[in-house]
Order: structure tokens, then sequence, then C-alpha cells
């Protein structure tokens, strides 16, 4: 409750609720030698002057400096949430003292993720190796193998850095043989070749996927960021860039235009 100083002129009493009754009335006289609000010392010089003012109770709410500090967030004790025993430092042998918040499931997808990259990586390479032969001799499209291969298996060594910035254990799985001849009789080599290449990317795409949605399952963050930035949109890339090789290769035919389209891959900077 506030207290208001008024002129006489226009009310020549106070109401003071804690005279006893609420509606009690009281002049300006008696609430100088009756009240003992912490507000009187301020009004006394002006009462002494025979001033013809009053006082008079407002309802006007005031800041109380209990809910005030009730209402303040609770500051934060390092020392005490250190004591939880989530945040404990390892001290058995074998275990991970950055792991934290990394589920098994991640873990287990991670490392199945890096098997997939090596296999694709395997199957780049052996396609490179096929048209690096004499008989062969497509030059673009074994530089064009060889890099794909390459950047296949950078894919499963950031995958491994990864797994290990974690605090997970990278499991290395079986490398399946690829198969070693890739002619067809319809196609020819090179479309046969391109088109087997966008359904390696696009089952890649797929697992990626299927990787980020175990991240979002088992609230991982940091890991779903991670899918997205460094495989997710250059996945896409690729996968447009050797479709417009296979509409390529599916106009020129098995003829002479296969040498030309050799012959840009050879000149031409990067895998898709």
């Amino acid at each position: 409750m506030a207290l208001k100083l008024v002129s006489s002129s226009s009310l020549t009493s106070a109401r003071f609720p804690f005279l006893g009754s609420a509606s009690a009335v009281a002049p300006a006289s008696h609430f100088r030698s009756s009240t003992s609000s912490a507000a009187l010392p301020l009004l006394l010089p002006v009462l002494q002057r025979g001033s013809s003012y009053a006082i008079t109770a407002s309802k006007e709410k005031q800041p109380d400096s209990l809910s005030l500090a009730a209402a303040a967030p609770a500051a934060f004790q390092p020392f005490q949430e250190l004591k939880r025993k989530d945040l404990a430092v390892p001290v058995a042998p074998g275990h991970s003292l950055a792991k934290q918040f990394y589920s098994d499931e991640c873990e287990l997808a991670v490392n199945e993720q890096i098997n997939v990259e090596y296999n694709v990586s395997y199957i780049y390479h052996a396609m490179y190796a096929y048209f690096e032969r004499d008989n062969v001799a497509l030059k673009g499209l074994a530089k064009f193998f060889k890099e794909s291969s390459l950047e296949e298996r950078e894919h499963a060594e950031k995958l491994i850095e990864y797994q290990n910035k974690r605090g997970g254990k990278v499991k290395l799985h079986p490398v399946m043989p690829p198969i070693a001849e890739f002619d067809h009789a319809e196609k020819g080599d090179a479309l046969n070749a391109m088109e087997l290449a966008l359904a390696l990317e696009k089952l890649t795409n797929e697992k990626l996927l299927n990787l980020h949605n175990v991240a979002k399952r088992c609230n991982d963050t940091q890991m779903e960021d991670f899918i997205e930035s460094e495989f997710l949109t250059d996945q896409i890339a690729a996968i447009k860039k050797i479709s417009e090789y296979v509409s390529q290769l599916r106009r020129i035919g098995k003829g002479h235009g296969v040498w030309d389209f050799d012959q840009m891959l050879l000149h031409e900077g990067g895998p898709a």
C-alpha cells in the first residue's frame, strides 16, 4: 500500500485502514500525531508549516522484495553440479574419457556406415582397374573411378575420426570382393559402369539417411549436424552429376562417342 499527499481543498481528511476500521477517517492534524509510517519524517516539514494537506492510503501494489528474490533464477553452482555421477571422469581401463551422450545404437550405426563406405570404395577401385587395362584403355573413366574410390575411402576415414572423437570404438567389418568385369552386351562397359555407380550413390545416400534417423531417434543433435554438413549435401550433388553422365552415355551409345566422353572425363577435375 502506498501513501499519497493530497490537498485539503479537495480532501480534508485521510483514510487509514491501519487505524482500525477500513472506513476510519482522521483529520490531517490527527495523522501528524498518530501515524507511525516510515514516510512521516519526510512529510513533517510540510505539516509543521501548517499546510492544508492530508494523507490518503492508496491500494497501488508495491514491489515485494521477497517475491522479487523468489522470482530470480538460481545461481549457477558448478562445483555442486560436478558431483553428478554422469559427469564423473571414468577411471576403469578401456573406458573412453570423452564419451558423453553417445548411445550404443549410434556407435553401432557409425561402424556400419564405415563398412558401407569401404565397400563402395572397393567397387570403384575395381572399376578403375578395369578401365585402366590395355585392352580397354579408357583413361578418363579410369581416372574418374579412381578418384571416386579415394573419395569414398576418405568418407570412411572421416567417420572413423568422428567415432573416435565421440568416444566410440571402431570395429571394421569384412569387405565383400567386387566383380572384375563391367562389359555389357547391349549397354557397353562405360554405360554399364556408370549406371552401377549411380545405383551405388543412391544406396549410399539411403544408408546415410538411415544413419541420420538413428541419430534423430537417439536425440543426438550433434551427430545429426555432422551427417548433414559432411555428407548429405555432397551426396545429392554426386547423384545429380552421375545421372547426367548416364543420360549422356545413353545418347551416344557404344560408338565413337564413348571416346569423346572419356576424353571429357580425362580433362575434367575431380570426381562427382
